[in-house]
């Protein structure tokens, strides 16, 4: 089990917790301040003076395992600067650094928040800054972290303002990357905005690019040699400097890290933090990315990148949108976004989930398997060496030789194309890489999958019912123009899909002895073994009876249940490693989605006690690392008993950890699990989860139905 909080508990004795931290009002213009411990700093001498004497590792934050001597002087603000007080502990002195980076950052007008030191003039190098800051309870520093920060950090959108830093892509390994746009076929305004945008302004390099009105997957692999960014959606609006009406690109969030697009789920995810937050126009924005994908490109994408065409994610759409309606609903306009949002979801249900591809016909049941040729361009260089070399020495060539010529369709390799068919699969389950998907995936009818569009289509169903009186006229640019679909939509036809869908699911996937859900193999007819959290996706999606979400409390979620959260999949489904390397997906990692989905299941199902109990074990993950290394969040976390749990070391490590001085984006849908777990914790838990108390360690009421 996690230990609580003893190493370091200097923070506890001024912490918010015990006493009023909101700021002070002060005295403007004067350097005496009647509230107490209110301290003046100068920026650039405290920050070296903090750096040389307490990062003993070098990486410009302090944690617990620097062994500087925890303990700094500050000028006081109530004597004038005359007489010095001391702070002490990892808590209070990273907090330091935190808040003098992010001074040192607004006078340089690098980064801004809004709330901005009170500066004392001397050049705007020294600030008035309240103890309370720096002793601030760490539940809240981090919720207002989330909220003031790391959003604003994290949202991107792609105009003229801003393509210079959208454009970038860490993932682009080529020679000379360069910005590059690929525009719609159909977004003729949009291709007219950009050639006029690099004319203008020659020093973007900027390569435009319009797409042909039907992209093959040939085609997608002719462009991994000009990789580039997928145009999103624009809208008019005035230009408050000039008063002249032009495009103006829609916010967005991106993950983080190396992750500087829209991607699929992760904007869902996302979501669920943003509209508690309060940030509805930033979630209502990316349901209309969406859209204009669905519209576009055919298809909710990856991500919005050359590479990603013809490759989707987990599908969320219809549940993003009535969360967002059921924001707006009273606004202008409500109903037309619902309606378009649901026309473009029916578009994406017919001619992606349910197209010949995906679909298998015997079970009616579907599958992640995205068309696609070639080797995935965004992966490292050698990330696949260990398929690939054996089968080179076969050819008697090198890796490089042989990739090219495979790429090339001069070579024939159908092991490998059987490989990376699974290897795209994985990719668009979101779930990359598990050995739950290893050489398989693409012939599974997975859980998580076939619940989420159960979930479509009762969504879709019950908004045609209650907001559009049982009938959908779908608009004219989500029509599908096949003789299997129409443009008009009732609602007993998705009534039916979706009992379909539940009789399937219910026949290939469910296993009442064992009390989980299970993927279907439609290649060999079996249902597989593999336990994992998506099995909990029935209990989101509204798919269980009373009687399967009783067994999946009693004997799923004992078995995924961590002391630090739900982990993604059962150490025996995994199976010892032997030399096999650590797929990410895998025990004893945890991810954000699965933590949120299973809430949200749990709670729909009434086990609010459950759902408070895995959520408040996730947030504690969360809230060591934040306290004791920096104000770290990351990707992923380690849930099976870990003190460092943000130290992932398997594939592509964790994002999130590599900041200097005060981390500015954490990670999107991590942040959205806290903001979101908050909601579900009582006023005690958080209390006790300010002091990294194990849940264990709460009152016997909580203990008892643990």
């Amino acid at each position: 089990m996690f230990p609580s909080l003893v190493k370091d508990d200097s923070f506890i004795q001024k912490s918010a917790l015990f006493h009023d931290s909101s700021p002070r009002r002060q005295r403007r213009g004067s350097l005496a301040c009647k509230a107490a411990n209110t301290f003046i700093i100068d920026v650039q001498r405290t920050l070296k003076e903090l750096l040389h004497s307490e990062d003993t590792n070098g990486d410009q934050q302090i944690t617990i395992e620097d062994k500087g001597p925890k303990a700094i002087s500050l000028r006081t603000g109530q004597s004038g600067g005359f007489r010095r007080s001391e702070i002490r502990g990892t808590y209070m002195l990273s907090n330091l650094l935190q808040e003098l980076t992010l001074a040192n950052l607004e006078a340089k007008g690098d980064f801004s928040i809004g709330r901005g030191q009170k500066r004392l003039g001397h050049g705007e190098k020294t600030i008035l800054l309240n103890e309370a800051q720096l002793t601030e309870n760490p539940v809240d520093r981090l919720s207002r972290c989330i909220k003031e920060i790391f959003w604003k950090g994290l949202t991107r959108q792609i105009d003229e303002c801003s393509i210079h830093l959208a454009g970038r892509d860490p993932k682009d390994w080529t020679v000379d990357p360069v910005p590059r746009i690929y525009v719609p076929h159909g977004a003729p305004e949009q291709h007219l905005y950009w050639q006029k945008l690099g004319a203008e302004r020659p020093e973007l390099c900027l390569d435009v690019q319009l797409l042909p009105r039907k992209i093959t997957p040939g085609y997608v692999q002719q462009l991994n040699e000009k990789p580039g960014l997928l145009a999103l959606a624009m809208e008019k609006k005035r230009d408050p400097a000039t008063g002249e009406e032009r495009l103006m690109g829609l916010p967005f969030v991106v993950p983080g890290g190396r992750f500087n697009e829209l991607y699929g789920w992760d904007s869902y995810m996302v979501s669920l933090g943003l509209l508690e937050d309060g940030r509805v126009d930033l979630a209502k924005s990316m349901v209309k990315h969406f859209c204009f994908c669905i519209e576009h490109y055919g298809m909710i994408l990856n991500a919005n990148r050359s590479y990603y065409l013809g490759r989707s994610q987990p599908p969320f759409l219809t549940d993003m949108a009535l969360r967002v309606f059921e924001k707006i609903k009273h606004e202008p306009g409500a109903l037309a976004f619902l309606h378009m949002a649901m026309s473009a979801a029916v578009k994406e249900y017919n001619t992606v989930w349910m197209s010949c591809s995906r679909l298998d016909p015997t079970t009616g049941l579907s599958r992640y398997r995205p068309d696609g040729i070639g080797v995935p361009p965004e992966v490292e260089a050698g990330h696949f060496d260990h398929v690939v070399e054996p089968l080179a020495e076969q050819h008697g060539m090198d890796v490089a030789t042989f990739t090219s010529s495979y790429n090339a369709g001069t070579l024939s390799c159908p092991e490998l194309d059987t490989f990376l068919l699974h290897d795209r699969a994985s990719r668009e389950s979101g779930h990359d890489t598990s050995y739950r998907f290893v050489d398989v995936c693409a012939d599974l009818a997975t859980v998580d999958l076939n619940s989420l569009l159960y979930k479509y289509e009762s969504d879709i169903a019950d908004t045609i019912d209650k907001h559009f009186d049982g009938h959908l006229t779908v608009l004219p640019q989500f029509a599908v123009d096949s003789p299997n679909t129409t443009d008009e939509q009732g609602s007993r036809i998705w009534r039916a899909r979706a009992r379909s869908r539940r009789a399937a699911v219910d026949k290939y996937l469910w296993d009442d002895e064992a009390g989980f859900y299970f993927d279907y193999n439609t290649l060999t007819h079996t249902r597989t073994t593999h336990e994992s959290a998506t099995t909990f996706f029935p209990l989101y999606a509204g798919l269980c009876s009373t009687h399967q979400a009783r067994r999946l409390v009693s004997h799923a979620l004992p078995a995924l249940s961590m002391p630090g959260g739900i982990v993604s999949t059962s150490e025996r489904s995994r199976g010892l490693l032997d030399g096999r390397p650590q797929r990410q997906w895998d025990y004893p990692y945890a991810w954000a989605p699965h933590q949120m989905l299973a809430w949200i299941g749990l709670r729909r199902y009434g086990y609010k006690h459950e759902a408070a109990r895995v959520a408040y074990r996730w947030l504690r993950t969360m809230m060591m690392p934040f306290i004791h290394y920096g104000g770290v969040v990351v990707e992923k976390y380690d849930v099976c008993g870990r003190e460092d749990s943000h130290r992932v070391d398997a594939e592509y490590g964790n994002q999130g950890a590599d900041f200097k001085g005060v981390a500015q984006e954490g990670f999107g849908w991590v942040n959205a699990s806290f903001v979101v777990g908050l909601t579900l914790i009582d006023e005690r838990m958080k209390k006790a989860l300010a002091l990294c108390a194990t849940w264990e360690a709460l009152e016997p009421g909580y203990g008892k139905r643990s």
